[in-house]
């Protein structure tokens, strides 16, 4: 029992996690529009999916608390409260006290009862303010459904499915005009789904009636995703002859439950509410209660049901394609999966060995079967734990918001590439990086506002976050248009704290790279917020971790961009396998560019600084057999793999290259923690342990050590 109740909670407090980032998401779209009704809408059904599902999960504190949001933010969905700067200060206040109630120990008092009666006050005096001003003026809250008035509204919104309540009353004489009504009809049909419901309570005894003239009034209920100019255009040629109205329901699927049929009657101005509080009195259908005190006809109460009954159904059909489409499934059974896919690629490779040395054709056979159904398996084990790096994205435009706000800068924030998937686990590491590098440009990178225009920039300074797939890889760029790093400042900085002589002359790229030093920092005061170059250490040590690589390139006054590369998982790799004398290694197939020979007699240089010519270009390289101690003869012909590390090529000679191989990569004990130049390893198909190079790391240590 215990266990349901906390798997019940914590999938309420995961999906209350994805509503808080869709809500402050779209909190901070709307304070830029301030009048899209669809931002609003999401909104507020953001906190009401967080009330309801508190409740119901025994979060009885965020259920009340939210509540008191919603019901505010309710007023502001029926155009009763205008969105205003303060408004959205104060409900991102709430949503960060939302967050708090969610991860704080369940207990009887909530935490900060400050912070909550401040908010609580704050919402409850605007809506009093609110009644205050629709006592004195009640007319400024006047509405109407008539057509015009609800289309200069919502035409200019995108429109996604919504729900339309038509009433069609044509003018008597409207046959007169040539008109046959039947053809609206059909039009309005063809929009979406619809229910027509003819009211037929006008019409005539037999010996009274005129043929010639119309009687009947029709109700419709459509359910689209044309808009409401679609639906005016219907009737664009009947308007002199009929009086049609148009009122939006809303997203029928985004409310627990809709309204009862009297709450409809009551909405369309079918009967008052009084003749309602009267038949509720009565313990009877509703609509049939009203028919019997001949309040309303009874065709009247069969559109109202109808109107209810297609919600209904809508409702039901997007909840049917919703679940069709996606399945809730826990980090931990995820992870197990990409674990027991590892294995199976292991025993996949021993396989294939084995049918390979086996002079076996229908063993080969058999094997090559399942090393093609093993790599779609991993293939789609892996898109599984792909997710949009947009999820992370969403996070910082608040961060951007906020600091702006602080420093008393005017920054916008763009982002590209949100679509772009990469590793769960990579995504989840990578966010403290991306939050100190955006502090960085904010604090030290965008001007003032004055500043900027003494300097012919615009007021508003830029920050572009965007990312994108390179081949095996995601890149993710940091842009700002602020004051750039001053390379004078760093490498003085630099030969003051020993990191490089005075007389060295080195590249702008890596000078740059001497602010990821521990405890580097050029800022000539301590910001409480960053200083570039402060904590930057940390930054590099995760993307190392991650077995990424970043760059900078700045020019000063103009801006600076920061580049993340990003291996896509840190599970499974293709690899190219190599061998030095008994041992093997594998290298991410993603840093190598191509494979040549060396022939010792054109092995040419000192024997601790190597090159090889690659078509005109000298290119320097490691020999994995000395870098490791490796005993035994070097044979006549070397094979180098030449790869990419941060721009620059450098070479890799080995005895043999074996080839591709999937690699599943296995995290090394602690015993080879100072092991820089190794990532970790992995189990070849006949048990053999092959170490994982860092590309990246041998790359630095050799050049540290003046070795290339």
């Amino acid at each position: 029992m215990n266990k349901t109740v906390d798997a019940q909670s914590e999938i309420y407090k995961e999906e209350a996690r994805e509503l808080l980032v869709v809500l402050e998401d779209s909190l901070l779209q709307l304070e830029g529009s301030p009048d899209d009704t669809e931002l609003i809408g999401q909104i507020f059904r953001a906190l009401h999916t967080i009330k309801g599902s508190g409740s119901m999960f025994g979060f009885d504190r965020i259920a009340a608390f939210t509540h008191e949001v919603e019901t505010f933010f309710d007023r502001v969905r029926n155009r009763e409260i205008h969105v205003s700067k303060e408004i959205i200060d104060y409900t991102l206040k709430a949503k960060d006290y939302i967050k708090l109630l969610l991860e704080a120990p369940t207990t009887d008092e909530a935490p900060c009862e400050q912070e909550l009666e401040t908010l609580i006050g704050y919402f409850n005096r605007l809506v009093s303010e609110h009644k205050a001003t629709k006592t004195q003026n009640p007319s400024s809250n006047a509405s109407t459904t008539i057509l015009s008035t609800q289309g200069a509204s919502l035409s200019n919104t995108p429109v996604g499915l919504l729900t339309y309540r038509i009433r069609f009353s044509p003018a008597a004489g409207i046959f007169l005009t040539g008109t046959n009504p039947l053809f609206l009809l059909e039009e309005l049909h063809a929009l979406g789904e619809c229910r027509i419901i003819a009211q037929r309570n006008a019409i005539p005894s037999l010996e009274e009636i005129n043929p010639e003239q119309c009687y009947v009034e029709w109700d419709f209920i459509l359910t689209t995703d044309k808009g409401i100019d679609a639906i005016r255009d219907v009737f664009i040629f009947v308007e002199d002859s009929a009086e049609t109205r148009i009122e939006t329901i809303g997203d029928p699927v985004d409310e627990e439950g809709y309204k009862k049929v009297g709450e409809i009657l009551v909405e369309r101005g079918d009967i008052k509410g009084e003749d309602l509080k009267k038949a509720l009195d009565e313990q009877r259908h509703i609509g049939d209660i009203l028919v019997d005190k001949g309040v309303v006809a009874r065709d009247r109460v069969v559109s109202a049901l109808a109107e209810q009954e297609q919600i209904k159904e809508v409702r039901e059909k997007k909840a049917r394609e919703e679940a069709a489409l996606s399945i809730r499934v826990a980090a931990g059974k995820l992870d197990k999966l990409v674990d027991l896919v590892g294995e199976l690629v292991t025993v996949q490779a021993h396989l294939s060995q084995k049918a390979n040395s086996q002079i076996d054709p229908e063993l080969v056979v058999i094997a090559e079967e399942v090393e093609r159904l093993t790599g779609e398996l991993r293939d789609n084990t892996m898109s599984i734990r792909m997710v949009p790096i947009g999820s992370t994205f969403g996070r910082f435009t608040r961060l951007v918001r906020d600091l702006s706000k602080e420093l008393g800068k005017e920054i916008v924030m763009t982002t590209e590439g949100a679509e772009t998937e990469l590793d769960k686990t990579v995504i989840e590491r990578l966010s403290d990086p991306l939050v100190h590098l955006i502090r960085n440009s904010i604090d030290h990178g965008i001007e003032l506002p004055a500043q900027r225009e003494s300097l012919g920039k615009t007021r508003k300074g830029l920050i572009q976050l965007s990312a994108r797939h390179v081949g095996a890889q995601v890149h993710i760029e940091i842009t700002d248009d602020g004051a750039g790093l001053d390379g004078t400042r760093i490498r003085e900085k630099a030969i003051e704290k020993g990191l490089i002589a005075p007389d060295i002359e080195i590249s702008n790229r890596e000078l740059f790279a001497l602010i990821f030093a521990p405890g580097f920092s050029t800022a000539k005061t301590v910001s409480n917020i960053s200083g570039r170059g402060v904590g930057m250490d940390v930054v590099r040590r995760t993307i190392d971790a991650l077995r990424g690589q970043i760059g900078i390139e700045s020019e000063k006054g103009i801006g600076t961009t920061i580049t993340l590369r990003l291996p896509l998982t840190l599970a499974i790799i293709e690899g190219l396998l190599v061998e030095v004398d008994k041992d093997y290694y594998v290298l991410p197939l993603s840093s190598v560019e191509e494979c040549i020979e060396l022939d010792h007699t054109k092995d040419t240089g000192r024997e601790e600084h190597r090159f090889v010519n690659l078509r005109g270009h000298p290119v320097p390289y490691i020999r994995l057999r000395e870098r490791f101690d490796i005993a035994g003869d070097v044979p006549d012909v070397e094979q180098i793999v030449v790869t990419d590390s941060g721009g620059n090529k450098i070479g890799f000679a080995v005895d043999q290259v074996i080839g591709e191989h999937q690699t599943v990569i296995k995290t090394l004990s602690r015993v080879y923690k100072n092991a820089d130049s190794v990532s970790g390893a992995t189990i070849l198909g006949d048990g053999t342990v092959a170490l994982i190079l860092d590309v990246s790391k041998l790359s630095q240590v050799s050049r540290s050590e003046g070795s290339i």
